[in-house]
């Protein structure tokens, strides 16, 4: 029996006591070492700031049990000489869990971090929809990595592999273009954030409020209370008009007075419209003329900013200015022009008869 442990892989018994041993207190003093991190980082976790080591304590703390045990495992067949085969499938194994571990490691790093600049962006700009769009696509790229290299670690050749999957791409992105347009579409909305939640957007006939940006379409809420679902792709191939970074209203004020306002009434009107403007604090006041003259009124036009984007703000001034236009007019005797017609009779001169006598 000694004979054949003798033979073991060219190691005698007590080496691979001597190994195993090794490998057991490495596990041991790791998993210790990661029960401890896990420890501090709910210490951490459970304060309202954001502390220097919670998330590498965070990182550390999702190391797998099943990556420790292959790391004591190698790190205890390093006393053992063992034979070229056995110590590269060894090596191969190490470096395929090590190759996962660090991929797991990425994922929790860039889903911490992610979730660290939502809580921060939320009370800000509001930009979370876009996190779920980063978080997806970095992921993907992180696990199909760690699959590459765990393939070309088994000794698969991957440049045929990737020539064909760049041929069976090419066929899917024609199969699925527009799913595909949608994504790169909301990729561009996270990079280039013309909107964020909570943007009220109007787009062509649509108008509503950001509730949602997702990898495929962006969800709008009208404001009689439905939900408009709109494609990314189209969405950024349309006209947004952000209506939440307004910094400003410009209104373009018109009224029409009726054709026979006498030339003195004319002079005024320009005048007590300013005043009516000017009158309001958070209102800049930029032109206003006598504009057109047509076949059934007199336009008067008038121009000013209001110096907030509240809408029913907007409404209140537009209304005061109307009121009082109305009681103003009504002083000086101005009538607004009204939709009329007009019909002209054509009289005929009488036909006189005459008798004729035989």
């Amino acid at each position: 029996m000694e004979q054949v442990f003798d033979n073991f892989l060219g190691n005698a018994p007590w080496r691979w006591l001597v190994a195993g041993g090794v490998a057991f207190g490495i596990l041991f003093v790791l998993l210790l070492l990661r029960r401890l991190a896990r420890k501090q980082y709910a210490r951490l976790a459970a304060t309202p700031q954001d502390e220097f080591l919670e998330l590498p304590l965070h990182v550390v703390s999702q190391t797998t049990v099943l990556f420790l045990l292959i790391a004591s495992l190698f790190l205890g067949l390093l006393t053992l000489d063992l034979p070229p085969k056995a110590a590269r499938v060894m090596l191969t194994l190490f470096t395929i869990a090590s190759f996962w571990q660090l991929g797991l490691w990425a994922t929790t790093t860039l889903v911490a971090a992610l979730e660290r600049k939502q809580r921060k962006t939320l009370a800000v700009d509001r930009a979370a929809g876009s996190i779920t769009i980063i978080s997806f696509m970095a992921r993907l790229t992180i696990w199909a990595l760690v699959l590459l290299l765990t393939l070309d670690n088994l000794g698969i050749q991957i440049k045929p592999l990737l020539a064909g999957l760049g041929i069976g791409g090419i066929a899917v992105a024609l199969a699925a273009q527009n799913i595909l347009g949608d994504l790169f579409a909301s990729l561009s909305i996270t990079l280039d954030r013309p909107f964020v939640l909570g943007d009220s957007l109007q787009v062509e006939a649509f108008s509503g409020t950001v509730e949602y940006i997702g990898i495929k379409s962006t969800r709008l809420r009208s404001p009689d209370g439905d939900q408009i679902i709109m494609p990314n792709s189209k969405l950024l191939a349309s006209n947004i008009r952000n209506l939440t970074r307004a910094t400003e209203r410009r209104v373009v004020y018109t009224i029409s007075v009726a054709p026979e306002t006498q030339p003195a009434q004319l002079q005024k009107i320009p005048g007590l419209i300013r005043s009516l403007i000017e009158s309001h604090s958070d209102v800049r006041f930029d032109r206003s003329h006598f504009t057109k003259i047509t076949a059934a009124s007199f336009d008067f036009e008038a121009v000013y900013i209001v110096t907030t984007t509240e809408y029913g703000r907007h409404m209140d001034i537009l209304q005061d200015i109307n009121l009082r236009l109305v009681e103003a007019f009504e002083k000086e005797g101005i009538a607004f022009a009204y939709p009329q017609q007009r019909l002209y009779l054509e009289q005929q001169a009488p036909v006189q008869s005459q008798l004729v006598s035989k």
